[in-house]
């Protein structure tokens, strides 16, 4: 039979995609073409190439299909008016076809722990209803089998429940080292093993409860661990998305290809629609248009672009379409370095050693050396290795690290709850314990310090006719300034009052503005020199609307017939609170500097009116990760606070990092926390909640030590048995847990409320104003 016959279960197409999905999935080539990729895990040698390109190939309506035997993908380009039957057609022959599901994976550690937990609890449940039987006086045969009940309860759940504990001793042992797991595993192996033979000789008392009972608490420590040490790669993945698949490249004779974004090759000339990113670095050649470029700079603010402008990967393309030239493939480009330089950083931030972690360095092998010690001097003063070993036991049981692994994960917890109360998330719980320990605040400027979307700031001095007129212009575009005009007008009594505005028609100039016939007249808005009548959109008095305001946004015009109308200026508001948070952390003795983008008038009036003295402007992501190194090898403990996905490296570089909600996706999935209302006073609020936490955490620990140091030795003179042991244990996790409550009782105080008001006078080497000093 030969390899590419169709395979025998054609009903594998259920997973399949539909027609519908299929043309949502494809990407238009323009001329009423359109290409989709396929991936078909069922091609095998190259008959099945020349197989299913001879099928589709016949097809109405398919202009050509590519098979790729290495990735087993196949690359189908047809009419969209007359899409054909592609995935009926590869399904026939035996061959179904999905669409590529880039979505990440489950946490299957957390899914295996919160089964484990629910397996354990139920098992612990039903054995213990059959102890408290043989406790009422069940004897005989009765007590043995509900002994043996038990002990067939308990043994799956040791196996199924307990395998998260088993791999982690055998690991370690495997490498010849010892871990808190280690002395768990023997506790509860030994006390199974121990009541199977006091159950086989008719004894009165079995500990199988103790050990379920044991794997219970202990797993529920280990999933409010997890839960706050999972980061998951989002970040990095996220990043990696925001580069296109793909892109339209136009060949030398004129036709359009949709090519993998891996198989752009320097030279290629790349046809890029408005509202779709640019995939590589670029130049343009053909077309105007504003970009995005936020990824580069942080700066909201579109970047106008035409013929010979460069271009890099993941900026966003918002108003014309361009034809752009490669000089950079994928692996080369900016989008590519960045995404390097988060692994890079996160490899170093994942190196942090937690509290608990260090504890547990000494806390197993004194743990197997009391037992040990225990067992040898009951051996030798008895002679009984029954009683021996029953005691041992109690002493590995007793001592097991329930209270200290429930320490830490718990007062994050509730630490997390006291903070999502005030409108912070944490992604990642040793955050709080690395917050203790920052003695420098870092800040973005753009979306951070200030909200980062433009104001409009002389509504009032704008005939409300002509505010009206401007706004209808406005919001038929997706050029911030435009928004912010039409968001201002519809605030405004007198926009509500007047009448809706009508244009005969609206046309969009990239790079330049928007324009509309009315009444016979032409009504342009957007840059000075283009309303007022040029064509070349060269503005010699394009600040001229924001003179005097160093952190304004560049002006806007209003003309009619080439008449200038109305002028509009803009500017971007601080945060709320900014001042008082700034004026917290430095109170709390916190270095406090800002790292922007942006300009350095802009910087340097952000900084004046928070009273921040340290900044750097006109900062590329690469600069900002370079300054938090440099602090970082100074000795410093960096908390950067940041929004723009120019941030995401300085941000995996910041010893803690946060973000606002309002912050772009890979901003949000880096930071440890992100605060989901305006106020910039979350961020000395989380220092206040960590340092907090980390008392209790502190606490906790001595708390699980001295329980310990009491618990022991009444355990090592034989005076509990196995059972009380678990019981024992269980108590002292209920008292960590009671401790760590405590947080939410904690009074909140609130913040200072004056800035400090000193001018900004300073800036890092190297980025000094021109003529200045240090």
């Amino acid at each position: 039979m030969s390899c590419c016959a169709p395979g025998a279960d054609i009903n594998a197409a259920s997973g399949a995609p539909s027609a519908n999905e299929l043309l949502q999935a494809a990407r238009s080539l323009g001329d009423g073409a359109a290409q989709v990729e396929l991936s078909v895990p069922a091609i095998h040698c190259g008959a099945c190439i020349q197989k299913l390109e001879q099928a589709l190939s016949r097809l109405d309506g398919v202009v050509s299909a590519r098979v790729n035997l290495s990735t087993r993908r196949i690359s189908v380009r047809f009419r969209q008016s007359a899409p054909p039957p592609i995935v009926e057609t590869l399904t026939g022959l035996g061959y179904p076809p999905h669409l590529f599901d880039e979505a990440e994976g489950k946490d299957r550690t957390l899914t295996e722990l919160l089964r484990s937990v629910a397996v354990s609890g139920f098992a612990s449940g039903n054995i213990m209803l059959l102890s408290v039987s043989v406790w009422s006086g069940a004897d005989g045969a009765t007590r043995d089998l509900f002994h043996w009940i038990s002990a067939l309860i308990a043994f799956p759940t040791l196996l199924y429940a307990g395998r998260t504990f088993y791999r982690s001793a055998w690991q370690a042992l495997r490498a010849g080292r010892m871990n808190m797991d280690v002395p768990i595993v023997i506790g509860v192996t030994l006390a199974y093993a121990m009541s199977i033979y006091d159950t086989l000789h008719h004894g009165q008392h079995a500990y199988f409860d103790a050990g379920v009972t044991l794997l219970f608490f202990l797993l529920i420590g280990r999933t409010f661990d997890h839960l706050m040490r999972d980061r998951a790669r989002s970040a990095v993945l996220g990043l990696a998305r925001l580069a296109p698949r793909g892109a339209v490249v136009i060949a030398p004779d004129g036709n359009r290809d949709y090519r993998p974004v891996n198989e752009i090759e320097t030279g290629d000339r790349l046809l890029i629609a408005a509202g779709e990113r640019i995939p590589v670095d670029a130049r343009v050649v053909g077309g105007a248009s504003d970009l995005d470029c936020s990824l580069v700079n942080g700066e909201s603010r579109p970047q106008s672009v035409g013929p010979d402008s460069m271009v890099r990967a993941g900026t966003l393309n918002l108003t014309g379409p361009l034809t752009l030239e490669a000089t950079a493939r994928a692996g080369d480009s900016f989008l590519a370095e960045m995404v390097r330089m988060m692994e890079a950083a996160e490899g170093g931030r994942t190196r942090y050693r937690r509290i608990a972690d260090r504890v547990s360095a000494f806390y197993a092998p004194v743990v197997h050396l009391t037992a040990l010690i225990a067992f040898i001097v009951w051996l030798v003063m008895g002679g009984d290795w029954h009683q021996a070993l029953t005691i041992a036991i109690a002493v590995l049981i007793i001592t097991c690290p329930c209270a200290l692994g429930l320490a830490v994960p718990i007062v994050q917890v509730v630490a997390a709850r006291r903070l999502f109360e005030r409108g912070v998330m944490v992604r990642d719980g040793s955050a709080m314990e690395r917050l203790t320990e920052i003695d420098t605040v870092v800040f973005d400027k753009t979306g951070t310090l200030t909200m980062g979307q433009p104001r409009l700031v002389n509504a009032q001095e704008i005939a409300p006719d002509l505010l009206a007129i401007a706004a209808a212009l406005g919001g038929q575009s997706r050029h911030p300034l435009s928004q912010a005009i039409a968001r201002r007008a519809v605030a405004s009594e007198a926009g509500d009052d007047a009448p809706a505005i009508a244009f005969d028609a609206v046309k969009e100039v990239p790079g330049f503005g928007i324009e509309g016939w009315r009444e016979g007249s032409l009504w342009r808005l957007g840059r000075p020199g283009w309303a007022a009548g040029g064509d070349t959109g060269q503005d010699q008095d394009g600040d001229a609307a924001g003179a005097g305001r160093p952190s304004a946004w560049s002006g806007a015009m209003l003309a009619r017939d080439g008449r200038a109308c109305a002028r509009f200026a803009f500017e971007d508001t601080l945060r709320p609170d900014a001042a008082q948070a700034i004026h917290a952390l430095q109170q709390a003795g916190k270095s406090v500097e800002i790292l922007s983008g942006d300009t350095e008038g802009a910087c340097r009036d952000i900084a004046g009116r928070l009273g921040v003295r340290q900044y750097a402007a006109n900062l590329l992501p690469a600069e900002k990760v370079a300054r938090i190194t440099d602090l970082t090898q100074a000795g410093r403990k960096v908390l950067m606070v940041g929004d723009g996905l120019n941030d995401a490296p300085a941000l995996s570089a910041a010893h803690v990092s946060m973000a606002p909600a309002t912050a772009a996706d890979v901003g949000r999935n880096i930071a440890d926390l992100v605060f989901l209302r305006d106020s910039l006073e979350a961020a000395p609020f989380v220092i206040e909640v960590s340092e907090q936490a980390g008392t209790l955490i502190r606490q906790n620990i001595a708390l699980a030590l001295v329980y310990n140091i009491i618990a022991v030795p009444i355990a090592f003179l034989g005076l509990v048995t196995p059972l009380i042991a678990a019981v024992a244990m269980s108590g002292s996790s209920i008292l960590v847990i009671a401790n760590a409550l405590r947080l939410l009782r904690a009074r909140e105080e609130a913040p200072a409320a004056k800035p400090a008001g000193e001018p900004a006078v300073g800036h890092y080497p190297g980025h000094y104003p021109e003529g200045g000093a240090a």
